[in-house]
């Protein structure tokens, strides 16, 4: 069955907690502490498969999870970082997240980090210092990301086959290629795409057929945008167009006008072919092709009978030499075919995750002046709740044990120091007062 959409619940490994300890050997009484660091959560990250072409496992595995981190113990030993899942699934998927793209894996092997674990807690050895001889602070683990992702196939090919439904794509992808696609002389026959790969010149060009397209097709109508997607990556659009219409100038720009509606479709390299031609007089073949040209003057007709195996190595060998344009002018709808007839560097692009954060959750803040009042940002709620944001501040607060008095007390300092607390104080903040950072919620005591 093939499904090229469908919605998972990704769940990152937490960060493992770090470990009070302190060295207890005889013959020394005062070792210090010994307490490890927890190890990393697992991330969960997308790798792109050749040999997968559908997303229907997912309808019976919503649910994905990456390992925990280990919690630190004593003699320093830190946790195991915990394993991350990869994910396999169908080259041309794009993930998303509340609509915002994460990843778009358009080639064999590419990977993404779609969900990140977290950071390992800092355990007490970390906080050692000349005037902490004996810290009791030890972190707890930060949460991986835990959301909902929607998941979206789009076909990389370097052909697309558009066209009215019964204009003959699928008996012409099943006689240039190695596909079998579903043939019946009705409309809508074919209701999923399907690829084949024709050679030409020994050369190989991947093709998509593309279910049939109506008129509204770019609102939703039809098949709508549940297959215009996968005409979105491909390099050269083939349009065909059956001779047998009333006016294949009127066919062929139903087709357009939908095209240009949908993504930069409008700006893609066209070739046109007129199918069934076999035992079509020269006149009717030449008052269409004008019909056709009527619509656009530059399109290039070719006229092509897929029964009868005609017109179709001149077809073939320009659909070539335009997805060899496209390439190498570094189009960005390169399938693997593509870069074959043209090949050009293409490594993994960004992940889409944004930068990492800082690894290096001290007490000891770097910031200078201007990205200390920068960084964050305090406001207060209705119910008279103060909520601290800003990625340094939260990453902090994470990683606090709140029920570890000197744990938190390290968190008020960070907030001091970075200029929280004069804030908070100017805002009207009491003793009393709850604040909010990262969903932890603590108050403000008098002896700060």
């Amino acid at each position: 069955m093939f499904t090229d959409t469908a919605k998972v619940s990704l769940k990152a490994g937490n960060g493992g907690n770090g470990a009070v300890s302190f060295r207890r050997e005889i013959y020394i009484p005062k070792g210090g502490p010994d307490g490890g660091d927890g190890g990393k959560g697992g991330d969960i990250v997308f790798k792109a498969d050749k040999d997968t072409n559908t997303l229907i496992d997912f309808r019976y595995t919503p649910i994905l999870t990456a390992e925990d981190g280990k919690n630190g113990s004593g003699t320093r030993s830190a946790g195991r970082s915990g394993k991350d899942l990869i994910v396999e699934v169908p080259i041309g998927t794009v993930v998303k997240r509340d609509g915002v793209v994460l990843a778009d894996l358009t080639h064999d092997g590419q990977t993404a980090i779609i969900a990140k674990g977290g950071d390992g807690g800092f355990g007490n050895a970390h906080f050692k210092s000349s005037t902490r001889q004996a810290p009791i602070i030890a972190e707890v683990g930060e949460p991986g990301e835990e959301f909902e992702a929607e998941l979206e196939l789009k076909s990389v090919a370097d052909v697309g086959l558009v066209g009215l439904p019964n204009a003959g794509k699928s008996t012409f992808l099943s006689v240039v290629s190695n596909a079998k696609p579903e043939i019946a002389d009705y409309p809508f026959t074919t209701i999923t795409p399907n690829l084949g790969v024709a050679t030409i010149d020994e050369k190989d060009i991947l093709i998509a057929d593309i279910p049939g397209l109506i008129e509204g097709a770019s609102e939703g109508k039809g098949l709508g945008h549940d297959f215009l997607r996968h005409v979105d990556r491909t390099a050269v659009l083939l349009h065909l167009v059956d001779v047998y219409n009333n006016d294949a100038g009127e066919a062929y720009k139903t087709i357009r006008n939908e095209l240009e509606k949908y993504s930069d479709l409008k700006d893609r390299p066209e070739v046109v072919a007129l199918t069934k031609c076999e035992g079509v007089d020269k006149d009717i073949i030449e008052m269409q092709t004008t019909s056709i040209l009527a619509v656009n003057p530059n399109a290039r007709v070719f006229t092509i009978s897929s029964a009868a195996h005609t017109g179709l190595t001149e077809l073939l060998r320009e659909l070539k030499d335009e997805v060899v344009a496209a390439s190498s002018n570094g189009g960005a709808f390169r399938s693997a075919a593509a870069r074959e007839l043209a090949p050009s560097a293409h490594g993994d692009g960004p992940d889409g995750r944004g930068p990492a954060l800082d690894e290096d959750a001290t007490p000891v803040i770097s910031l200078s002046d201007k990205e200390l009042k920068t960084t964050w940002k305090v406001e207060k709620d209705e119910d008279g709740k103060f909520i601290v944001t800003g990625e340094k501040i939260e990453k902090f607060a994470r990683r606090t044990d709140l029920n570890n008095y000197a744990s938190v007390n390290r968190l008020r300092d960070i907030m001091k120091k970075l200029g929280i607390r004069a804030e908070l104080t100017s805002m009207g903040a009491e003793p009393d007062s709850i604040i909010s950072i990262a969903g932890k919620e603590f108050t403000l005591v008098e002896d700060w």
